[in-house]
């Protein structure tokens, strides 16, 4: 139901990163990743608020396992950037609801973990170009490694016994829905094709 629900937004997230075209230089890249760093650091904040009032659903969803904003910054120091502003660029923040409930948290994290399943494709297309170069290894798109599959089957069990349990289906779908429009609306500055 999520995939199906928030597969035009999906679509709109991909074709704004650009992140599998074949000419993709570093400077791009560092731009999508310094709004990337932006967007997690942005939406971790709201689930940390969360898992704060809601320990044991973050607890079941390994919460603290899945953090990422730090791996986005680690990526652009590999790539020799300046990492002073990145959570910050321009001045400004991401425009993200806050996470009322763990309905809204299961569909932020429909969003940031289905990421680490297009982020493994997305690593081996890195790999393949001449930037980051074959000396720099990033991590942020694939931060489960060979653990990738086992953590979203995870995240995808407590998804279906939150819902069977009594969560609200529609809710979960909004926010997922909501998080990939203001993805893609951050992001929007540099969509591919668009100078920096």
């Amino acid at each position: 139901m999520l995939r199906s629900a928030t597969a035009a937004e999906h679509e709109t997230v991909e074709q704004t990163l650009g992140l599998m075209d074949p000419h993709l230089h570093r400077d791009r890249l560092v731009d999508v990743l310094t709004r990337l760093h932006a967007f997690w650091t942005a939406a971790e904040a709201g689930l940390d608020a969360w898992a704060a009032r809601e320990p044991a659903d973050a607890a079941r969803l390994a919460w603290d396992r899945r953090r990422r904003a730090d791996l986005f910054a680690a990526d652009l120091r590999a790539l020799g950037a300046d990492t002073a502003d990145t959570a910050d660029p321009g001045g400004a923040r991401p425009d993200l609801a806050a996470v009322e409930d763990t309905d809204q948290a299961l569909g932020r994290l429909y969003v940031l973990e289905g990421s680490t399943l297009g982020g493994t494709f997305i690593s081996r297309h890195l790999a393949t170009l001449p930037t980051p170069g074959p000396d720099v290894r990033l991590t942020a798109f694939s931060p489960y490694g060979r653990d990738t599959g086992a953590m979203w089957h995870t995240f995808r069990q407590a998804t279906r016994a939150h819902v069977s349990a009594g969560g609200d289906a529609g809710r979960v779908v909004g926010a997922a829905r909501d998080t990939f429009t203001a993805l893609a609306a951050w992001c929007a500055p540099v969509a591919a094709g668009t100078p920096a």
